[in-house]
Parts: C-alpha cells; sequence; structure tokens
C-alpha cells in the first residue's frame, strides 16, 4: 500500500506525463514552439472546478468540459499565429498566458489570487494513469496517421508541405487544439486531486517546466515524454536532503545535458507496441506474412 506522499508524486508524474506528450504533438510532431501551454492546462481546471464548485455538474462531464473549452481556445490562439513562426511564435503564446492568468486573477467566480477552493477530490492514481495509457495511444496513432505525417511534414520544411498540397494552416490549428484539449484534461484532474487551485499554478515558469521536460525527454518521442516527466517530477523530491543546492543542481544537471546530448535523453525515437495488443494483431499478420513471402 502506497503512503499518501508516495501516492502525490506519482499522481503528479502522471498529470505532468499528459501536458508533456501533449505539448509534444505542437513541439515534437509540428514544430511549433508554444511558451503557453500551462494557460491551456488552467482553463480546464478553472471550467472543470467551477462546474463541480458551483453547479453540481457530475465530474467526468465538467473533465470533459474544461477540455473542450480549453480545445477552443487552442483554436483561437492557433489562428491569429499562424503566420508566425520561432521566437515570433514564443513571444505570441507567451502573451497569450499571461493574458488568460490575468484574467483569472481579474474574475470574480475564480476568487482572484485567493484561489479556488473546496473543490471535490475525484481524482486517483488509477484514474490518472488511465488517462495517461488513452492519452499516449491517441498520440501514438495521431502520428503514424496521415494528420500526424502532415504535421511531421510541415515539421521539416513547412514550404515544401505547403507545396506537396499540405493545408497547413488545418494542421497547424489542428496541433493546437489537441494539445489544448489534453492539457485541458490535465487541468481537471490536477485541480481534482489538489482540491485548491489559483493562479501561480499555472504561471509562465508552469509552461517553461513543461517545456524543459518535453526537450529533456526528447522532441517528438511520446516514450521520451514519460521519462522526461517521471526525471523532473520526482528530481526535486529526491533532492529534499541537499534543499539548499536542489536548484543549482538541477540547472547544472539540464546545462550538461544540453552541451551532451542535446536532442534529449531517448531523442526522437519510436514507440513500439507489443505484438499481442488488441488492434494491432491484424496489422501485425499482414507484416508477418508478407515477410514469409519474401
Amino acid at each position: 500500500m502506497l503512503s499518501a506522499y508516495y501516492t502525490q508524486i506519482l499522481t503528479l508524474v502522471g498529470i505532468n506525463i499528459i501536458l508533456v506528450a501533449s505539448l509534444n504533438i505542437v513541439i515534437g510532431y509540428t514544430g511549433l514552439l508554444s511558451l503557453g501551454h500551462a494557460a491551456f492546462m488552467s482553463i480546464g481546471a478553472y471550467t472543470a472546478s467551477i462546474l463541480t464548485v458551483y453547479y453540481d455538474v457530475p465530474f467526468f462531464a465538467a473533465l470533459l468540459a474544461g477540455a473542450l473549452f480549453a480545445s477552443v481556445f487552442g483554436i483561437i490562439i492557433g489562428l491569429p499565429t499562424l503566420k508566425l513562426r520561432g521566437d515570433y511564435l514564443a513571444i505570441a503564446t507567451l502573451g497569450f498566458g499571461e493574458i488568460v492568468r490575468i484574467i483569472i486573477i481579474n474574475m470574480e467566480i475564480t476568487r482572484g489570487p485567493l484561489g479556488l477552493t473546496g473543490i471535490p477530490r475525484h481524482t486517483s492514481l488509477w484514474l490518472v494513469y488511465l488517462f495517461v495509457i488513452l492519452s499516449l495511444l491517441v498520440f501514438y496513432r495521431l502520428k503514424r496517421s496521415r494528420v500526424g505525417r502532415a504535421m511531421i511534414a510541415i515539421r521539416e520544411d513547412e514550404t515544401a508541405a505547403e507545396a506537396m498540397g499540405i493545408n497547413t494552416t488545418y494542421y497547424k490549428v489542428t496541433a493546437f487544439a489537441v494539445a489544448a484539449f489534453f492539457a485541458g484534461t490535465a487541468g481537471g484532474l490536477f485541480a481534482h486531486y489538489f482540491r485548491y487551485i489559483n493562479p501561480n499554478n499555472f504561471g509562465f515558469m508552469r509552461s517553461i517546466e513543461i517545456l524543459v521536460m518535453v526537450v529533456l525527454g526528447g522532441m517528438g518521442n511520446m516514450v521520451g515524454s514519460v521519462v522526461g516527466a517521471t526525471v523532473l517530477t520526482a528530481a526535486p523530491e529526491m533532492l529534499r536532503a541537499v534543499a539548499d543546492y536542489r536548484m543549482l543542481i538541477y540547472g547544472a544537471a539540464l546545462v550538461a545535458m544540453m552541451l551532451i546530448r542535446p536532442q534529449g535523453l531517448l531523442g526522437e525515437g519510436k514507440l513500439k507496441m507489443p505484438k499481442k495488443l488488441p488492434g494491432f494483431k491484424v496489422k501485425n499478420q499482414i507484416q508477418e506474412r508478407e515477410k514469409a513471402k519474401s
């Protein structure tokens, strides 16, 4: 039986895996640098919490509403920033994150900087990891779908992708919408586990933290997202014995990793699924027959 401390750490690891993997769709798959991912998380967290606290909406309905609302904002931020690239897109998404935070601080229903309290606890460790598995399966299928290949083509060379007939506008907005949907889901799970949220939970540093996890694990690599989220969530807890030097060690390790292995711990690898997993059996049988014929 896990203690409350380890249960909380593992739950936070699971929530971070969903966040990091969803950001990987925007950065790793499509090649768009976004610094406002925590804003989508906050929209999902506050929407789901307000619905359950003030309107007694069932948890799963509130969670879905928060995810969809975050996805709408993903489309809203995706459309006007389509012509932006690199640093300019990063600044635009950073500004979006700050706008959302300031709006939350000045809204009465969110209780401003005091934060929202009295959120019922509906999130459990098993529920979080159920969402982790579902999220990774969706991202795995997305990467190997026509949509995922179009996103990767945009990342490699947007001009060439356009010349090949790929609608770059559609796929960029889709990347933002899908990533925001899962970030909103993670936000709803976060709020209903810790039972208290405030604007500081979703500030600029939170977006940077998620970005660093993506870079550490390897951009475009879903297994890397799991590794990056796990390592950087557990590392601060493991360094509590040297708490005064924790941030120094943490920063030095990241700098060393960037110098030694800038592509991340796992690089851009491939997630291999078990051959016996339902849904992949037929595909594996076809591949085995083709090998036998050759």
